[in-house]
């Protein structure tokens, strides 16, 4: 079953739902803040067609990994080898730092499922039964649809 992760306009808490096409609304579990939402019965049945929080038909796939997460991975192998390389290790040693993590982004990379995102609201969706309809992240559309507005409709973006 298809899960969505709203954002809350008010906190910026995640919100957790199962989508019900009898649901009209949310609630923030921290500031109990209510948001409208507008489920179908392709929501229900994990068919993402058009975002309930947005309306919008523009979504991107990628790994369901934490991009936090990623980051700070990143910063501890740079610290670590800065602070080999401080010590006058050697250098196959420090930059084996990199490798390694390179060795676990290949396997979370491997493991993790798809996930589709909202290119206007980040709403995140996942289990959709549609993934593989849905394209991978495009920078000139985000930029298009989050600083002009400019709506894509669902349809990727073509320069042929």
């Amino acid at each position: 079953m298809m899960t969505v992760q709203f954002t809350c306009k008010n906190c910026g808490s995640g919100i957790h739902v199962y989508p019900e096409a009898s649901a009209h609304k949310i609630e923030c579990d921290i500031c109990k803040n209510v948001q409208e939402v507008v489920f179908d019965h392709n929501h229900e049945q994990g068919i993402l067609k058009d975002c309930p929080c947005c309306s919008r038909k523009d979504f991107y796939a990628q790994k369901d990994f934490n991009r936090k997460l990623g980051v700070m991975l990143f910063v501890l192998a740079a610290i670590v080898s800065t602070v080999m390389l401080y010590f006058g290790i050697n250098p196959l040693w420090y930059l084996s730092t990199f490798i390694v993590l390179y060795a676990l982004d290949f396997v979370l990379f491997r493991r993790l499922k798809q996930i589709a995102i909202c290119y206007k609201c980040q709403t995140i969706f996942r289990d959709v039964s549609n993934i593989h309809e849905i394209p991978d992240f495009n920078h000139e559309m985000n930029d298009r649809i989050i600083y002009s507005d400019h709506n894509f409709h669902g349809k990727p973006l073509d320069h042929h």
